[in-house]
């Protein structure tokens, strides 16, 4: 055997002996893989984000509104306010816009309930989506999802308020 071939067989010996010893063996003191995922699973699994809207299906679920917790919200969000006054058209529906679903099968999400969401027909002859008897409104001054300035203001001879999961107001 060369000289060459022998320096190459003892670097290939040295680095096989390197690689070995950066394995981890069983006296190492990191996290197993099985310890890993026990310890992801003690977790609480986060809310997953409202149904996306494009689909056409409206969803009403809840989500976090700012200084109130879980409220109900759309599909992008945003939060969904009842009207305690008569009826909401004109300048009204243009500051508070009725939650409205051309399809008219509105759909739980997040864990609102199914046997409180319904419908009725506005005079125009769409659809709004109601919830715990309350017709859903969004709000034009709310800009972002989890925003919900509207809670508690009066306006248009009446009072808007979030609501929670229940039906009842969140503020």
């Amino acid at each position: 055997m060369t000289r060459r071939a022998a320096a190459l067989l003892a670097a290939a010996a040295l680095g096989i002996g390197v690689l070995a010893g950066c394995g981890g063996g069983s006296g190492s003191s990191s996290t197993t893989a099985t310890e890993a995922s026990k310890e992801a699973s003690t977790l609480p699994k986060p809310k997953p984000p409202p149904p996306n809207a494009e689909e056409g299906t409206v969803f009403v679920s809840l989500g976090s509104a700012k200084g109130l917790g879980e409220v109900l919200v759309n599909s992008q969000g945003r939060t969904l306010y009842a009207f305690s006054g008569e009826e909401c058209e004109g300048a009204c529906a243009k500051a508070w816009p009725p939650l409205l679903d051309e399809t008219g099968e509105p759909q739980p999400s997040n864990g609102t309930s199914a046997a409180r969401i319904g419908t009725i027909e506005l005079p125009d002859g769409s659809t709004q989506v109601t919830y715990a008897g309350h017709p859903l409104y969004t709000f034009g001054g709310d800009k972002a999802p989890g925003e919900a300035n509207g809670d508690g203001q009066s306006a248009f001879g009446g009072t808007w308020t979030a609501l929670k999961g229940s039906g009842e107001p969140a503020g």
